[in-house]
């Protein structure tokens, strides 16, 4: 049971609310090993998951509503900052806030395919992310792969990170109870020498999961790509989606068996990234029902 050190906040300037501070430079939370919660259900899904937690910080009236999750952490001590309003918060953070609740969590250490493999029940359906670079979305897609039932989620080398604050949110907090691979993470992508080690590459990776029996479906509409409906995801396979703008990558492309249409009207090409998400595992998931 987590002891609590609560501190009421007089002054905004304490060095320990430095990442508060910093809500919108996220290359420095991500060099740190940190991400942002931000909202009551957010907030609430970081503490009852086995995420770390660093602080929490919330207008004083809010406390009591928390004290159950902080006192059952694991943590020997989690430091909750309380404010007298919601107002001293927002000029803290340094924009307008709905319900003025945040929390910093610790970004769980790197796994490994071989890892996420072993503990994944069969038939696998993992999903891919290539090029997404925007958070809202990236955090939609994942919150369809909790909804729909995906066991793991792969994040490409050149997609944004999935603890962004932005996608963390949109994400519901779903993002917490869903495995991530995520290929050249930011603090390793400093150091390590560009472009990055084919290993760490997303078409490399989907190489390997084939290799192990994994079926590697592209959501992409080239000419000749199947429809939805014929495609068959009974059995161990990964979804792998791009980008609006792009799609997916060549390199990537190539890396998979086959490409994998939404059938839609002539005047429209595409679907939004988490849009297209839910309906393919909805197939997937409608499909692994009747089998």
């Amino acid at each position: 049971m987590s002891d609590l050190r609560r501190q009421n906040i007089a002054s905004l300037d304490l060095p320990e609310l430095a990442p508060y501070r910093t809500l919108r430079r996220s290359a420095e939370h991500q060099a740190q090993g940190i991400f942002v919660a931000e909202g009551d259900k957010v907030v609430y899904r970081l503490l009852a998951s086995h995420f770390g937690v660093v602080s929490v910080l919330l207008p004083e009236s809010r406390l009591a509503e928390f004290l159950p999750l902080l006192r059952a952490r694991p943590e020997p001590e989690i430091p909750v900052y309380a404010v007298a309003n919601k107002a001293m918060l927002e000029e803290l953070v340094g924009f307008e806030m709905f319900q003025g609740v945040l929390a910093i969590g610790r970004i769980p250490a790197p796994v490994t395919l071989a890892s996420l493999l072993a503990a994944s029940p069969r038939p696998h359906l993992w999903v891919a992310m290539d090029a997404l670079t925007n958070a809202e979305n990236l955090g939609i897609l994942t919150r369809n792969c909790a909804a729909f039932g995906a066991q793991a989620l792969i994040v490409g080398e050149t997609c944004s990170s999935p603890f962004l604050r932005r996608a963390v949110r949109n994400s519901m907090g779903t993002i917490f109870q869903l495995p991530v691979l995520e290929l050249g993470r930011p603090a390793a992508r400093r150091a390590a020498p560009s472009p990055p080690p084919a290993a760490a590459t997303l078409a490399a990776t989907l190489g390997e999961l084939r290799a192990r029996g994994v079926r590697c479906l592209a959501a992409h509409p080239q000419p000749g790509a199947k429809f939805l409906s014929r495609a068959d995801f009974t059995g161990d396979c990964c979804i792998v989606f791009g980008s609006e703008g792009h799609g997916l990558s060549k390199a990537v492309l190539a890396a998979c068996d086959e490409a994998v249409a939404i059938p839609m009207a002539n005047a429209v090409d595409s679907l939004n990234v988490g849009a297209a998400a839910a309906v393919f595992l909805y197939e997937a998931n409608r499909q692994r029902k009747q089998t």
